[in-house]
């Protein structure tokens, strides 16, 4: 059996094992973290309580809110730049670093300067959002990991990431059998951040780089920024409706709404590292595609839609009926009013998988001011939803919206709209499992 395997990998060309590689390695990363994390996030949210645990996860929701200003919407343009023009590498990689060090000062003051404004009682709130907040700084370090991706070697982003995890998770738990403050668990999340971009500047070291022949051009910043700045206000958008329905129950239900709520969430979101570590490895093979033939890349593309469509209702489909179990037996009885939200909420995960495949699409088209459009239209309605149905439904109401806003972005829309139609057909047929039923009847 193990010979035949290998047989069959060497078969494959280069550039697909060297994707599938890549592929493992994300996968390895997100594995470990998902089993330790969970485990430690299940012990954090029993020691925590609802209420205090709602607390924490309204702090991380509202500075991933505003996260985006550090990020700057860079990510697939530089590493689309890289590959037009390597001999400016050190230029590109240079210059959004600088970039996203500006915008992670920028979040820090933003967020900071609205907590008070929302919660100017509350100083635990307000502490909890700066010390998230100045994570972002070392998230600026992770403009290695562009270059990592175009190479597709993530090994050495998950290596260094990792190693910091594995440190801050011995000081975490070290941290709940002293029964710690709150506060000291937010200190635990920035001292991650700071390894992990020290991990990374090691390794881009031990991959034969040098962080210090970056040169940061701001001719070619303001460059930069005349592109991303639509892929800026999406990736705003895109946290709002990710993230609103936090905020929004923080304001207007409690504390324990956000607790309840986050439980659900974070069970839902854990698998929504498949189409990252998927479409980070595979973004530079269709964008290749797309210069060789139109046929070529839209038959890569149906393939991604195809494999995301597979896996998300393999995992919809089980968690819509064992979410009671699920959330009782890992969170424990305080939290079971959460498998409610975890049954519908899960099936957001259909349109996220989506969504990020469609992410490579948008931006191999240049189509960035649509997915503004799209994005910010997607935000509104599921404010709009949220205002409607938290004071009903509460956290099943956040859920409920967060369906609604999801699939109505990521797909409903591309139905509407002409020139997305195309990409509208690719996600239609892999919905309805299209590609099973032609290799049934091919056989």
């Amino acid at each position: 059996m193990l010979n035949k395997l290998t047989v069959a990998i060497k078969r494959l060309s280069p550039d697909l094992r060297k994707i599938i590689s890549n592929i493992l390695w994300l996968f390895i990363d997100r594995i470990l973290r998902l089993g330790v994390g969970l485990i430690l996030t299940a012990w954090l949210a029993r020691y925590l309580g609802p209420v205090q645990f709602g607390v924490f996860n309204y702090a991380i929701a509202f500075v991933s809110l505003f996260g985006v200003l550090a990020t700057l919407g860079l990510d697939q343009i530089v590493v689309r730049d890289i590959i037009r023009d390597p001999s400016c590498k050190d230029e590109t990689l240079g210059t959004a670093f600088a970039l996203k060090l500006s915008g992670s000062l920028v979040t820090i003051l933003v967020t900071s300067a609205i907590i008070f404004l929302l919660r100017p009682n509350d100083e635990l709130t307000r502490w909890l959002v700066l010390i998230t907040a100045a994570g972002t700084i070392f998230d600026a370090f992770n403009t290695i990991d562009f270059w990592f991706q175009l190479q597709v070697k993530s090994k050495y982003t998950v290596l260094s990431k990792n190693l910091a995890f594995i440190l801050i998770t011995i000081v975490r738990v070290v941290l709940l059998q002293m029964q710690a403050p709150l506060i000291a668990f937010a200190l635990a999340l920035l001292a991650e951040n700071a390894l992990g971009a020290v991990g990374l500047a090691i390794a881009y070291k031990v991959s034969g780089q040098n962080i210090l022949g970056w040169r940061t051009n701001w001719l070619r910043a303001k460059t930069l920024l005349k592109e991303s700045w639509p892929l800026i206000l999406s990736g705003l958008a895109i946290m709002v409706y990710l993230r609103i329905d936090q905020i929004m129950l923080g304001q207007l239900a409690d504390d324990k709404a956000v607790g309840i709520y986050s439980v659900a969430t974070k069970l839902s979101e854990l698998w929504y590292y498949i189409p990252v570590a998927i479409c980070t490895s595979v973004n530079p093979s269709i964008i290749e595609a797309k210069k060789v033939s139109e046929t070529l890349y839209y038959k890569k593309l149906q393939k991604l839609f195809n494999l995301m469509a597979v896996l998300a209702y393999s995992i919809a489909i089980p968690m819509t009926f064992l979410s009671n179990y699920i959330v009782v037996t890992i969170f424990g009885e305080n939290y079971a009013a959460a498998a409610g939200v975890l049954s519908i909420h899960i099936w957001a995960a259909l349109f996220v998988f989506f969504g990020y495949c469609k992410g490579i699409w948008v931006v191999a088209e240049g189509m960035t001011m649509y997915y503004l459009f799209t994005t910010c239209l997607g935000a509104t309605m599921n404010i709009l939803l949220n205002f409607w149905l938290l004071p009903i439904y509460r956290e099943t109401g956040a859920a409920i919206a967060t369906v609604i806003s999801y699939s109505f972005v990521d797909y409903f829309l591309c139905l509407i709209y002409p020139p997305t139609r195309i990409i509208a057909s690719v996600m239609t047929k892999a919905i309805a499992l299209n590609f099973f039923y032609n290799t049934k009847s091919s056989d």
